[in-house]
C-alpha cells in the first residue's frame, strides 16, 4: 500500500475510522473528513500512535460550499488523494408518511450529494494523473428493497446508480471505481439514527452474520487493492441479488415477511 494518500469521509467513527486506521497502519497517510472536531483528531493521534501519519479535516459534508472549501484547502495542503473513500452517511429508516420531508433531503444530501460533491472536486485531477481510486460505501439497499425505509433506499441506490455510472464513464481513464455493499454492521450509526433496527428484516445470523467495523473495513481496503469493481459482505447477498434480479417478486414477498410485527 505504501505511500498512498487515502481520503476518507465519515472518518470519526464506525466503518470510517476503523478503514482510516487500517490505512494508517499499512503505511497510507490518511486524510479524515467528518463534522465532530475532537473526534476526528482522537482517530488522527489513534492512527498517528499506530505508527502512520493522519490529517483531519472538519467538515458538514451536507453543505456544498464546505467541500469545495475544503477540497481546495486538501489540494493546497495534501494533494491529490490516490483513493477517495465516499464513506458518509446518515438516515433514519422510517416508513414513507413517518418521513419528514426535511429528513429525505437529508439522507439524500449525505450521502449522495456529498459523494457526488467530493468526487466531482477531485476526478479532474485524477483523470490528468491518469490514475485514482473512487470508492463508494453503501448497503444492500442499493439492489434489495423493504418496507418502512423509502428514503433510506432511494438515496443508497443514488449512490449505487453514481458508482455504476461512473465505471462506465470514466472506463480507460485509469480510475478503478469501487462500489462496496455491506450488511449490517455493528457502529454508532444505529445509536444516532433511532427507529432503524425497528425496520430492519429479520436475518438468521448464522447465514447473513454481522459485522464489527474492522471486518468491513478488511473488506473494504482488499477489494480496493484488488481493484474490484463491487465488493460484497457478507457474501451471501451475492446471491440474494442475483435472486432478486430473476425473481424480484419473490424476493420482495419474502423480504415483506421477514419484517417485525409493528405495534398496532
Amino acid at each position: 500500500m505504501g505511500s498512498k494518500l487515502v481520503l476518507i469521509t465519515g472518518a470519526s467513527s464506525g466503518i470510517g475510522e476503523a478503514t482510516a486506521k487500517r490505512y494508517g497502519a499499512a503505511g497510507a497517510h490518511v486524510l479524515l473528513l467528518a463534522r465532530n472536531v475532537e473526534r476526528l483528531d482522537r482517530v488522527a493521534e489513534a492512527i498517528r500512535g499506530l505508527g502512520g501519519t493522519a490529517r483531519p479535516y472538519p467538515v458538514d459534508l451536507a453543505e456544498a460550499g464546505g467541500i469545495a472549501e475544503t477540497s481546495a484547502r486538501i489540494k493546497r495542503e495534501a494533494g491529490i488523494p490516490d483513493i477517495l473513500i465516499n464513506n458518509a452517511g446518515a438516515g433514519r429508516w422510517l416508513p414513507l408518511l413517518d418521513t419528514p420531508p426535511e429528513q429525505a433531503r437529508a439522507m439524500m444530501a449525505v450521502p449522495y450529494f456529498a459523494s457526488f460533491d467530493l468526487t466531482r472536486a477531485f476526478a479532474p485531477d485524477m483523470i490528468a494523473n491518469g490514475s485514482g481510486g473512487l470508492v463508494f460505501i453503501s448497503s444492500p439497499a442499493s439492489y434489495l428493497a423493504w418496507p418502512n425505509a423509502s428514503a433510506y433506499i432511494a438515496a443508497r441506490r443514488a449512490v449505487s446508480g453514481l458508482a455504476d455510472s461512473l465505471r462506465s464513464e470514466l472506463k480507460g481513464k485509469g480510475i478503478v471505481v469501487t462500489l462496496v455493499v455491506l450488511g449490517t454492521v455493528e457502529t454508532p450509526y444505529w445509536e444516532h439514527n433511532p427507529g432503524s433496527r425497528e425496520n430492519m428484516p429479520q436475518t438468521d445470523p448464522r447465514l447473513v452474520p454481522v459485522l464489527t467495523p474492522e471486518q468491513a473495513a478488511d473488506a473494504i481496503v482488499s477489494g480496493v487493492e484488488a481493484r474490484q469493481p463491487l465488493v460484497v459482505k457478507p457474501a451471501i447477498y451475492r446471491a440474494l441479488f442475483a435472486l432478486n434480479a430473476l425473481f424480484p417478486g419473490l424476493v420482495a414477498r419474502q423480504l415483506r415477511r421477514s419484517m417485525p410485527k409493528r405495534s398496532s
